[in-house]
């Protein structure tokens, strides 16, 4: 009989994560989601609505986390991200940004991660996916364990919401155009997943999406800003 593990390994020996950290890169409001910007009534509203996706998104991991001992941690990278200690959600890790764009901080964020003990999978999730469930993350989990390297393409089939990687590898992220393409090629494979979990956020057409689904508390309380 095996010994629970943070790794364990199935009986045709691929190797496969049992606990997970999650790496949620937060960029600065002002800075973010620029094509969703005149969608507001007023350009000062736009941080406001860009900071609920973040804040919607990062409660459902945490409210996942409290559902499920696979999480070990959510952990949080970007700079400006001191108002996320003021919402209601599971103790977080707040790593700095090294600089160089989404992929890098994702890369050194995931090698802190990975120095951690025990190890751990990495997960990484896009911080802009507010219908997201934590149900339809912990699903996403478990199909990740099946696998050395997966990711979740977002509804277009283009994008990529989640990256993750089993204990002892490299997450490899190649987030931006054209993603889902570029995240199969380098090996990774493809997660099934709920629709929370694919539909990001980056127009008003996408938002709208959300809303149909069924978003989190923040999200609702700004989508009156929305013409």
């Amino acid at each position: 009989m095996c010994t629970p593990t943070a790794v364990s390994r199935t009986e045709h020996g691929s190797i496969y994560a049992v606990r997970w950290r999650v790496l949620i890169p937060v960029k600065p409001a002002d800075d973010a989601k620029s094509r969703l910007r005149g969608a507001t009534r007023h350009v000062s509203d736009h941080p406001e609505l860009v900071r609920a996706l973040q804040a919607d998104t990062i409660a459902a991991v945490a409210a996942a986390a409290r559902l499920s001992d696979s999480i070990a941690g959510v952990h949080l990278i970007g700079d400006g991200t001191d108002w996320i200690r003021q919402i209601a959600v599971r103790e977080l890790e707040l790593l700095a940004d090294p600089g160089g764009g989404l992929n890098a901080a994702l890369s050194v964020g995931a090698a802190h991660l990975a120095a951690m003990a025990p190890p751990t999978g990495v997960i990484a999730v896009l911080a802009d996916l507010p219908a997201l469930q934590p149900a339809e993350f912990l699903a996403v989990l478990e199909r990740a364990a099946h696998v050395e390297r997966g990711f979740v393409p977002d509804a277009e089939g283009t994008g990529t919401t989640m990256l993750a990687v089993s204990a002892g590898l490299a997450l490899k992220p190649a987030f931006g155009l054209d993603s889902a393409h570029r995240h199969r090629e380098s090996g990774a494979v493809e997660l099934q997943a709920g629709p929370g979990a694919r539909t990001d956020v980056d127009t008003a057409d996408d938002l709208r999406r959300c809303l149909e689904l069924g978003v989190g508390v923040h999200t609702l309380a700004v989508a009156a800003l929305y013409r």
